[in-house]
């Protein structure tokens, strides 16, 4: 694994969600940035964007030479992953990719900061960002495996808007004041439909129990993010995951409900032990419920409702919580920027 003390950087997708997130985070940690470089679409090209490190102007990814860069923080989607990163690597940097691209792929590792460090090291030149909601969940799903081995979890997540983008959080402000523009209707099933194609079903004062798009078995991709890469994650390919997506009207903030059973029982006071020490995570009893308004724009991922399961006995309930544009996305990219440094 290359290792570095000041290394150039390069943020690309620098003008989207998370990586204006990356560039805001890299400046909050001090991360020891010798030569910064921020590269987007060519409509973003030439436009000068001041950081902690000066005025740096947005380059063209399509036509940047990556040479000098040591490590390249992606969040331009996967197509874009897949078509530039490996140039990026060959040229010497260090890839933290934020897309699905590469995630399932055997030889690049797949890297949750506090979980699986030790993963990182298998590096030929790409480290894969899991999926934010596997992230969240991994953060108390990983320190609880750690010590009694996961074996089984059933998984519900309530994922934001942001989930989608700029794009999901603009059409959920407009269809909250649609709808409140009739909330009489909203009671009695007399609405019209805003419109729009981004989800199946309009998503202000609504609940979609689909997430993603329809693959195999009925499953969603992103439900099946969950099974594969905890399953890489956790280093076992035995792990049974059952999972369902909800899209939720939340601006920020993926929750997951998740039952969890192990090769041994776990009984409350061993889980509240485990996860009261686990880095990146906040533990918080009933008095003090974890929400995504709790959330959003803090690094830590919060962890409550823990409880020992009553239907089949020997496991652990909870919700974990997370800002999915920083533990999410950008956070977890730049705590795998830190472990490359000497």
């Amino acid at each position: 694994m290359k290792t570095f003390t000041s290394p150039s950087v390069a943020i690309v997708g620098a003008t989207g969600a998370v990586g204006t997130t990356m560039l805001s985070i890299l400046s909050e940690r001090d991360y020891p940035v010798s030569d910064l470089r921020l590269l987007a679409s060519s409509r973003s090209a030439g436009r000068t964007v001041e950081t902690k490190w000066g005025a740096v102007e947005i380059e063209d990814l399509s036509v940047a030479d990556p040479a000098g860069i040591d490590v390249a923080l992606f969040s331009a989607g996967g197509a874009r992953s897949k078509e530039f990163a490996p140039a990026f690597a060959r040229a010497g940097a260090t890839v933290i990719d934020n897309s699905s691209a590469f995630r399932m792929d055997p030889d690049v590792p797949l890297v949750v900061a506090n979980v699986n460090d030790h993963a990182i090291g298998d590096n030929t030149g790409i480290v894969a960002n899991p999926n934010c909601t596997t992230m969240a969940v991994m953060m108390a799903a990983g320190p609880l495996h750690e010590v009694a081995g996961l074996r089984t979890m059933l998984a519900t997540s309530y994922q934001s808007v942001s989930g989608s983008g700029q794009t999901g959080m603009t059409q959920l402000m407009k269809e909250i004041d649609h709808f409140g523009a009739n909330r009489e209707g909203l009671a009695v099933g007399d609405w019209e439909d805003p419109g729009g194609n981004l989800y199946a079903r309009p998503i202000g004062y609504n609940v979609l129990p689909l997430a993603g798009a329809i693959t195999d078995a009925g499953y969603t991709d992103e439900e099946w993010k969950l099974v594969n890469e905890t399953r890489k994650i956790l280093e076992r390919d035995d792990i049974k995951v059952e999972p369902t997506c909800v899209r939720v009207p939340v601006m920020v903030g993926h929750g997951i409900a998740t039952t969890m059973w192990f090769d041994r029982r776990v009984d409350l006071d061993e889980a509240v032990a485990v996860l009261g020490a686990a880095p990146g995570v906040q533990l918080w009893d009933d008095t003090k419920v974890p929400t995504p308004l709790d959330s959003a724009g803090i690094d830590d991922v919060l962890v409550g409702r823990l409880r020992e399961t009553v239907g089949h006995p020997g496991g652990i309930s909870l919700f974990a919580i997370g800002d999915n544009l920083r533990k999410g996305a950008a956070l977890n990219a730049v705590e795998l920027a830190e472990l490359l440094l000497d």
